[in-house]
């Protein structure tokens, strides 16, 4: 059998269960919209905040936020090395885990985790495990961890806004996981710029104390030098040994300390006026944006593959009966085999 019988004998074929090859591309055209029906719907929240200080300074934008982050040369905005830390803050284990553990009184005071693994148990496909409610406090935190991991994302945008979007099944969850998170996250945000400011403080003082005992050691050594008496061999001279170098040394510490002293003064307002605060500009508020799954698309993509594999079920035995006809042409090259193969695939 040649490659055009072959061709001709698929297209006959097709064409006498053609009705048989529409019923299986229907058959799973349903099966398919079902499923794409079952599948609900995701809503995301969007969310932008940015840091706030709660002094009254008129500075520039730069300047208030390098009082807050507490460093000289920080940038305009949640931008550049700033940026990495707050997104790492935003999506890292102890903040969701956080998250996970908190309360909400509307929903019968239960955990956040308890209620994302019963809404995870209610919405998971057939090919999905249950998950079993924890127990422990510490399993449930990281439970509930895991299931915000994929749900939360947060990043810079072009303006150095930071922006948070959270994705959940259950549209009451939305705002209130939302508000949560942001609460979280603004606390810790809190408590590492003062904790950072903290050190800054103690470090200035440190160094102070440090270049303090430098310039006690040089005037010791200056007072030991000045004292130094030199003799000859006829009379007794004393001479002024130069202290150029040691002056110049002790310049320049001194130089370090005043500029240490005026960072110990800048350290010590930072730490008694550090109190930075994220302000929300976008509330994660409805409407939220909805990503809903097109059953039509799914009733489409299942009667094409339903189609598909109902023809080629239907053309299996020809198929196979051509690949065993030219695999004994290949290894024999006989006639009398290709006429007996031949007359069995047709």
């Amino acid at each position: 059998m040649t490659t055009h019988e072959l061709i001709k004998k698929i297209f006959l074929r097709i064409g006498r269960f053609k009705f048989i090859i529409l019923a299986g591309g229907l058959v799973l055209a349903v099966l398919f919209y079902l499923y794409g029906k079952s599948i609900s719907p995701v809503y995301t929240s969007r969310s932008s905040v940015f840091p706030l200080t709660a002094t009254n300074d008129n500075s520039a934008t730069s300047s208030a936020l390098s009082s807050l982050l507490g460093i000289s040369d920080a940038p305009k905005s949640f931008s550049q090395e700033a940026s990495i830390n707050i997104v790492e803050l935003a999506l890292s284990r102890n903040t969701r885990e956080a998250v996970a553990m908190e309360r909400l009184p509307e929903f019968g005071n239960r955990t956040i985790g308890e209620l994302l693994i019963d809404n995870f148990n209610k919405t998971k496909s057939i090919f999905e495990s249950s998950i079993k409610m924890p127990t422990d406090q510490a399993v449930l935190a990281s439970t509930g961890g895991s299931l915000l991991k994929g749900s939360l994302a947060a990043k810079i945008n072009k303006n150095g806004i930071l922006e948070i979007n959270y994705s959940n099944t259950n549209k009451d969850l939305v705002g209130p996981i939302s508000y949560v998170f942001i609460d979280k996250l603004s606390a810790f945000y809190k408590e590492l710029k003062i904790k950072k400011a903290k050190l800054d403080y103690d470090f200035t003082v440190k160094k102070i104390d440090s270049l303090d005992a430098v310039l006690d050691s040089y005037d010791k050594k200056a007072i030991q030098m000045s004292k130094t008496t030199l003799f000859v061999p006829t009379e007794k001279i004393e001479y002024s040994i130069p202290k150029e170098n040691l002056s110049s040394m002790k310049d320049w510490v001194t130089h370090q300390r005043d500029a240490s002293a005026s960072n110990r003064e800048e350290a010590l307002w930072r730490l008694q006026k550090v109190t930075p605060i994220i302000a929300t500009l976008d509330k994660p508020d409805p409407p939220y944006d909805v990503k809903k799954t097109s059953s039509v698309l799914y009733a489409g993509i299942g009667f094409f593959l339903g189609a598909v594999l109902t023809m080629f079920l239907l053309l299996s035995g020809l198929l196979y009966g051509y690949v065993k006809l030219e695999v004994y042409k290949a290894i024999f090259g006989s006639d009398s085999n290709k006429a007996a193969v031949s007359s069995t695939a047709s």
